[in-house]
């Protein structure tokens, strides 16, 4: 393994097979948040699709993707030879909102690996930084039909303003357009189970008024258009043990009566240019409105109607928004046993408790059985959440019919 210092360089020939390698990266202190910036020969980002990050974690052609490496909290999987022959530069970056700044950072490192071979790593700190907010990490870059790697390590005081204006001073606007949700440099990534966030419910006339969920799934890339729709489902476990079920169209809830979780709509298919988005708000008050604390499940699903389709396929993720604090759950559903099984169809994406005070968040990755329609049920286990799949079947359109006579044996039903 070679450790790199500023500004060394490392050609990749003969290290890799086929130019496929990953990038592991890690940052301790403040919460980062990395993107991947395909640029050309001038430097530029001319197709806003090659910027890819946590919104946007794949490039039309496959070659960069969002996905760490098995022990490394955030990175980034690369494909080289399949980039167009217009992107020269890839820039790995990293960047901080608030008030935090770089030199805040404990000890953080970029490494790349061959499959589970470790070539090369490039540490960095807070001793290498001031006031700097982002910072330009490592590239890949082509010289003589060849790639190679540079640590950078290079700051930018201007956090990512700073760094769009570098690579062109257009980009934030052209990303906005294919991108709904815009980029948060706030945001904590939960990858793995067992994981926790606490997100703080602020109070009085100031605090935010809707806590937003936000589901994303990206196209399969089968080439088909009739297979890329996945509907998010919240489960809503009360107090008192009883369970309620929100799903677009026919349960889409509210936000000011019961349920106080409303569903914004269904939507049907992903596009390679633009990820699926399905979005929930959640009335922060819900405990209050329930008299105790509230446990809810989001989870994905896949109808049979709609094509058979590993749900791992499209990628979902999950992003849950109140105010400035900002938490995704980005388990790799792909390194599950059930990946690539067309007959599972419901993924939970993440589990919440909620009180009057806060939220605790966590990723799942459970899904269930082969074959199997039945819908993740919770239960309390003292304080914390029981999940189980075991919670009756939930149709809607023509199958709705078939509710009833799928559910006879199963005791266990959503209160409306």
């Amino acid at each position: 393994m070679d450790t790199l210092i500023k500004g060394q360089r490392l050609a990749l020939a003969g290290l890799v097979t086929g130019n496929v390698l990953q990038l592991g990266i890690a940052g301790e202190g403040v919460a980062l948040d990395y993107a991947c910036f395909g640029l050309d020969a001038a430097g530029k980002l001319s197709d806003d699709r090659y910027m890819t990050f946590f919104n946007q974690p794949r490039t039309p052609c496959g070659a960069v993707e969002v996905r760490a490496p098995a022990c490394d909290p955030a990175g980034f999987h690369f494909e080289l030879d399949r980039l167009p022959a217009a992107i020269e530069r890839l820039v790995i970056t990293a960047a901080i909102d608030g008030a935090a700044t770089l030199s805040q950072l404990g000890s953080g490192y970029v490494r790349l690996l061959d499959g589970g071979r470790e070539l090369a790593r490039f540490a960095y700190g807070g001793k290498d930084f001031a006031d700097e907010k982002a910072v330009m990490l490592g590239e890949f870059y082509r010289k003589d039909g060849q790639w190679r790697f540079m640590a950078v390590g290079q700051g930018f005081n201007g956090g990512l303003d700073a760094l769009v204006s570098h690579f062109g001073g257009e980009v934030a606007q052209a990303v906005a357009e294919p991108v709904a949700p815009k980029i948060s440099l706030s945001k904590i990534s939960l990858t793995k189970p067992g994981q926790t966030h606490k997100l703080s419910l602020a109070k009085g006339a100031g605090a935010p008024k809707k806590l937003i969920v936000k589901a994303a799934w990206v196209d399969n890339g089968d080439g088909s258009d009739d297979n890329d729709d996945l509907d998010l489902r919240v489960g809503i476990l009360l107090p008192d043990g009883r369970m309620r079920c929100i799903q677009a169209p026919e349960k889409s809830g509210s936000f000011d009566a019961m349920p106080y979780v409303r569903h914004l709509g269904d939507v049907t298919n992903a596009t390679g240019r633009e990820p699926a988005t399905e979005t929930v708000e959640v009335n922060p008050a819900l405990a209050q409105f329930y008299g105790g604390t509230v446990g809810l499940v989001f989870s994905v699903y896949s109808a049979v109607a709609n094509g058979a389709v590993s749900v791992a396929s499209m990628r979902p993720k999950m992003v849950m928004e109140y105010g400035e604090q900002v938490v995704e759950c980005a388990f790799d559903f792909r390194d599950s046993s059930a990946a690539g099984d067309d007959d599972v169809y419901t993924y939970v994406i993440g589990l919440a408790r909620v009180s009057a005070d806060s939220i605790v968040l966590e990723p799942s990755g459970k899904t269930s059985e082969d074959g199997s329609e039945a819908t993740p049920w919770l239960r309390w286990q003292g304080e914390s959440l029981q999940l189980a799949f075991d919670g009756p079947a939930v149709f809607k359109g023509e199958d709705k019919e078939d509710e009833d006579d799928y559910n006879a044996g199963n005791p266990r039903r959503y209160i409306a």
